[in-house]
């Protein structure tokens, strides 16, 4: 299934420089995370796709990807609502904005 097609172009995101070497680690783990998902889903398992997208909603911002945090959002919403449908968009969109992600420090 085919995400909203909004995280398909290149992004550019420029965190604070004192973030550097934070960023790595925290994509790698958002990465994981898209594992995470699937599987949750695929167990009916919205409680953790509501947790992980908590998490994702509240540390996007603070990292300066704005766009996890609106996905984070998303995922919080379809698992409180057990909607796995917009959970499964949500999910693809987080893979394409990670694949898309292009990381520049001013």
């Amino acid at each position: 299934m085919a995400g909203t097609g909004s995280y398909e172009a290149l992004i550019t995101v420029r965190p604070e420089q004192d973030l550097a070497d934070l960023v790595p680690a925290y994509l790698v783990r958002r990465t994981g995370d898209v594992a995470a998902l699937r599987d949750a889903l695929l167990l009916g398992d919205v409680a953790t796709v509501q947790s992980l997208g908590h998490s994702m909603k509240g540390s996007g911002g603070g990292y300066g990807f704005d766009g996890i945090t609106e996905i984070g959002r998303r995922l919080e919403d379809a698992g409180r609502g057990a909607d796995t449908g917009s959970a499964r968009l949500a999910i693809e969109d987080l893979e394409d904005y990670l694949r898309n992600v292009e990381v520049h420090y001013d």
